[in-house]
């Protein structure tokens, strides 16, 4: 899969298709009259793979075919029935071969290795038909969509990603595991997760996410596996991208970690400093105690904690903003009794800033000052209220696809993407930001030619 190239449906979020498949998934996709041959090729190839790994060592496994769809079918009934047919010749041939390949594990994915139940249910037709012990299943996930590209709003970890989780997770543990069949999450991620694509996906909702994942597969004893292009592990020195992530995912293998509303703290450059509260998610731990740096902080002087609010006090964010320069002034850290400690960036910033631009549907350039905010996501609406741009059900456009920031050079990009499927006239942008802070744009599109100005 090509996450970072990966575009899907709106109305089919819930089913992940790659983009790029193998030979044999391109094979598969031939039209019913070719599926004679196609079957044909197929046999041919794990006829041959087969035979040259017969003897090697058990720790090797088989995979029929990798995220299987099929062109030329009625739909998922039919297509359910031609992976039913493929599964069992594989699993049938590879046995034949005999040596180690008589006991090998063998995995088979449901269709588009999907974690719907219709899709669970039809390949649990196949185990049944097999009867055979050493057989594995695979589903692929990638989250609730919305969250998973920042669509829609959906920026936050919030119940509907938690909710994505548990009901597919659940749905793999009573559909197969709890019948003895082991189920392997053969590729999981999130699609628009990319160290090339900075802020498409907060890092503190990503982390809260990588925790929830890691838990909730291991409590339905269920395997995962990470997918990664290189964005999770830098291959050339052997070495994580972000440490900080490497370490949520390995200790949600064996435990929990805590989390809270946000792992930042805005406080406004100028004027008067407030206490600030974050809520902490405990997830069955308990509050020990909160540094900066080496330095343990006091509890009552610089933090309360009341149930599951952490208070920090005015003192203490005073102290921590320091000069109150833009950016992130201090990093705290909150630790438990188990998993993970959850680090807190205290950030100074004046509202964002934006001016006048003229362009073309080629692509826009909105001159931005951050000002130490980040942006979250941006709405588009035409004069009537209506939603502008790609995706015309939500006004809440795709982070990177419609808008990309960049924060060296002080700018907004609005690309061509966006501007195809935008109408003449009038349309007001919003662009929310981290903060909290909102900033309203005009747009008048009129041709190929586009201006914009604060509205």
């Amino acid at each position: 899969m090509d996450g970072g190239q990966r575009r899907i449906d709106e109305g089919r979020y819930r089913q992940v298709v790659e983009a790029d498949h193998a030979q044999v998934g391109r094979d598969a996709q031939a039209q019913p009259t070719d599926r004679a041959g196609v079957m044909n090729r197929y046999k041919a190839l794990w006829n041959q793979l087969a035979t040259t790994f017969r003897s090697h060592s058990s720790r090797l496994v088989f995979e029929s075919i990798n995220e299987p769809q099929f062109a030329g079918t009625s739909g998922d009934a039919e297509s359910d029935q031609v992976l039913h047919e493929l599964n069992l010749e594989f699993v049938r041939l590879v046995r034949r071969s005999g040596g180690g390949n008589a006991t090998r594990l063998l995995v088979l994915p449901t269709l588009h290795t999907s974690g719907e139940q219709a899709r669970m249910d039809a390949l649990m037709t196949t185990f049944d038909e097999l009867d055979d012990p050493h057989l594995v299943a695979t589903i692929h996930f990638y989250g609730w969509w919305p969250f998973s590209v920042n669509i829609a709003g959906g920026t936050r970890y919030d119940s509907n990603v938690e909710q994505d989780i548990i009901g597919t997770f659940d749905r793999a543990y009573n559909t197969f595991v709890s019948r003895d069949i082991p189920v392997i999450i053969g590729e999981w991620a999130l699609l628009s997760y990319d160290y090339t694509r900075p802020g498409i996906i907060q890092r503190g909702e990503l982390l809260k996410f990588f925790e929830a994942v890691g838990h909730h597969a291991r409590t339905r004893k269920l395997t995962t596996m990470l997918w990664d292009a290189g964005s999770f592990l830098h291959r050339p020195e052997l070495r994580w991208r972000d440490q900080g992530s490497y370490e949520m995912m390995k200790a949600s293998l064996t435990t929990r970690s805590a989390t809270a509303s946000s792992d930042q703290i805005y406080v406004p450059r100028t004027g008067g400093i407030t206490s600030r509260s974050l809520t902490l998610n405990l997830n069955g731990t308990s509050f020990r105690s909160l540094w900066h740096g080496s330095t343990q902080l006091t509890s009552g002087a610089d933090y309360t904690i009341s149930g599951s609010t952490l208070t920090l006090t005015q003192a203490a964010v005073t102290r921590l903003v320091g000069n109150r320069a833009t950016g992130v002034n201090a990093t705290i850290e909150a630790r438990f009794s188990q998993g993970v400690p959850w680090r807190i960036s205290v950030i100074s910033y004046d509202p964002p800033t934006q001016a006048t631009a003229t362009g073309t549907t080629s692509g826009l350039t909105i001159p931005t000052q951050f000002r130490g905010d980040q942006l979250a996501t941006m709405e588009a609406k035409y004069a009537d209220g209506s939603p502008a741009g790609p995706a015309n059900w939500t006004p809440y456009k795709e982070f990177w696809s419609s808008f990309r920031p960049d924060y060296s050079a002080n700018t907004i990009l609005l690309t061509p993407e966006f501007f195809a499927e935008v109408n003449d006239g009038p349309v007001t942008l919003t662009f929310h930001f981290w903060s909290g802070t909102q900033i309203a744009y005009r747009l008048t599109k009129s041709g190929s030619s586009v201006t914009g100005s604060p509205a």
